[in-house]
């Protein structure tokens, strides 16, 4: 039986996949740096956005990892709880 690490090195292999990978992070990126942004403007520390989503800091430290490491896709409500905690509205988009 193949490991972890040999089918995620025989599906890289597989065409698109990594172009697709690569894409998700891209997206992920660009949406880690837009929460980052939300958060800046609003002046608020990681505590200030866990209190007016009623939640704890280490949720919201969690949530900006996740999106870093890619290792986690948050759910809408929660980007959504995230983006009006720093007075801005979440707006989604299919191009």
């Amino acid at each position: 039986m193949p490991t972890h690490d040999e089918l995620v090195e025989k599906l890289m292999q597989r065409p698109g996949v990594l172009a697709e990978v690569e894409r998700i992070e891209r997206d992920e990126s660009l949406l880690l740096d837009a929460l980052l942004k939300a958060r800046q403007e609003a002046g608020l520390s990681q505590a200030q956005v866990a209190e007016r989503m009623g939640t704890q800091a280490p949720a919201v430290a969690r949530l900006e990892r996740s999106l870093a490491t890619g290792k986690h896709s948050p759910s809408v409500a929660t980007l959504r709880k995230y983006v009006q905690a720093c007075g801005k509205r979440l707006i989604l988009q299919v191009a």
